[in-house]
């Protein structure tokens, strides 16, 4: 599954990078995030509870930045596991716009379900995930736009 879209943030665009690259903070805005461990500044793990209609499932998935160009594009990657499901998945985000701000948010990201979940259909995990992404940004806007 492919998604991607962008968004405008009213910050900085060097406050927006220090946040988007800061597992903590980004954890802080994670849907169903039960624990973080940040291993070094390129590696993490976390654990979440994921929700797809009437089934959930707890992940547990380890994330690295593989790619970073402060401030302007990073990519992580993920690789994550629940009771008979694995997740892949590679996101890659570009800052743009004026030091000052605003600051637009361009993402793609590409994620692989593999197990019991997959069998949900790709519409429903879609769906979930799209209503999910917005909850994220709107909490990435609250927290910078301060």
């Amino acid at each position: 599954m492919q998604f991607s879209g962008s968004t405008v943030i009213r910050a900085p665009r060097q406050a927006a990078w220090d946040f988007l690259t800061d597992f903590e903070s980004v954890a802080s805005c994670g849907p169903g995030v039960d624990s973080l461990r940040v291993v070094d500044p390129l590696h993490a793990v976390v654990e979440a509870r994921v929700g797809l209609g009437i089934i959930s499932a707890r992940f547990t998935v380890d994330l690295e930045l593989t790619e970073v160009a402060a401030p302007d594009r990073a990519v992580i990657r993920a690789h994550g596991d629940a009771p008979g499901t694995q997740v892949e998945g590679t996101g890659t985000m570009r800052l743009s716009g004026a030091a000052e701000g605003p600051t637009t948010l361009a993402w793609e990201a590409e994620v692989e379900i593999l197990g019991a979940l997959a069998g949900i259909g790709a519409r429903m995990i879609e769906g979930t995930a799209g209503r999910m992404v917005e909850d994220v940004f709107d909490c990435f806007r609250t927290k910078l736009e301060r």
